[in-house]
C-alpha cells in the first residue's frame, strides 16, 4: 500500500471523520509528523495496539563498495526500528 493508497482507505473508513482526500492527507500528514517529533524528543513513540518506533544506534562497520571491491569504513548512524504488538501480529 503507497501513500495515495492509505489515504483512500482513511477517506473510506467512516471512524475517521476524513470525508475527503485532502483532510485525509492532512491528518496522515500530522500523525506521520507527530511520530517524527516523538522519536526526536524522547527516542521512542508506543502506539498501544499497533507497535513501537524506536531509535537505534547503528556502530561504524566495514563494508565494500560493489563497483571496484575496495573495504570502505560505513559510518555509524541513528535508524529507527519497528516491533509490531501482538495484537498486530495476531492479526497477520
Amino acid at each position: 500500500m503507497n501513500r495515495a493508497e492509505l489515504i483512500e482507505a482513511i477517506v473510506a473508513n467512516k471512524k475517521s471523520g476524513a470525508d475527503t482526500k485532502a483532510a485525509a492527507g492532512r491528518a496522515l500528514d500530522a500523525v506521520i509528523e507527530g511520530i517524527a517529533k516523538g522519536l526526536k524528543r524522547s527516542g521512542g513513540v508506543s502506539l498501544v495496539g499497533f507497535g513501537t518506533f524506536k531509535v537505534k544506534q547503528r556502530p561504524a562497520r566495514k563494508g565494500r563498495n560493489p563497483q571496484t571491491g575496495e573495504t570502505i569504513t560505513i559510518k555509524a548512524r541513528k535508524v529507527v526500528g519497528f516491533k509490531p504488538s501482538a495484537e498486530l501480529k495476531k492479526s497477520l
